[in-house]
């Protein structure tokens, strides 16, 4: 039974790499607005973000898939992931700031597509990662958080990605 679930994964790694990528990127996604619609979670603006860095994953996987590419999706997917690592990292770092630290930032006050309208999309962004309030609430837990679990699927994507140019 083991090997034969080995022999599955190695198969879908190295015939169904980028689609593996782009249903599981998707699949986060998903989950994330399912529970913000019926669990009534209220998602940050940093996890809004985060939930377009896992769209650029799936649709830098999907570039792979469609047009056969060999090294350039696999770069998207790098360059997406990293950015993911950052920015979740960033959450991670302000979730874990004391009170008086918390206090002092200003950046997430608002919705990130309302910050977009109001301000552009890069300095609505540069807003966004200056954090907030409502950036450094743990929320929901299921053994980590939300932006540790998105940390830890990028940091995935990141190492198989790059264990898949090696080979």
């Amino acid at each position: 039974m083991f090997k034969r679930i080995s022999n599955l994964i190695k198969d879908i790694y190295q015939l169904y790499f980028d689609i593996a990528i782009a249903i599981s990127a998707i699949a986060i996604i998903l989950i994330a607005v399912f529970m913000d619609k019926f669990l009534y979670l209220q998602a940050c603006p940093l996890c809004i973000l985060t939930r377009y860095i896992f769209g650029l994953v799936a649709i830098s996987a999907l570039i792979g898939a469609l047009f056969k590419t060999k090294i350039i999706n696999k770069l998207l997917i790098i360059i997406s992931s990293v950015i993911g690592i950052l920015v979740t990292g960033r959450q991670i770092y302000i979730q874990n700031m004391s009170i008086e630290d918390i206090a002092n930032l200003s950046g997430c006050g608002m919705p990130l597509n309302t910050q977009i309208e109001y301000f552009g999309l890069f300095e609505a962004i540069k807003r966004t990662l200056a954090g907030g309030p409502s950036c450094a609430e743990d929320g929901w837990r299921f053994i980590l958080n939300f932006a540790e679990w998105g940390f830890l699927f990028f940091l995935m994507f990141l190492i198989i990605t790059i264990i898949k140019i090696k080979n």
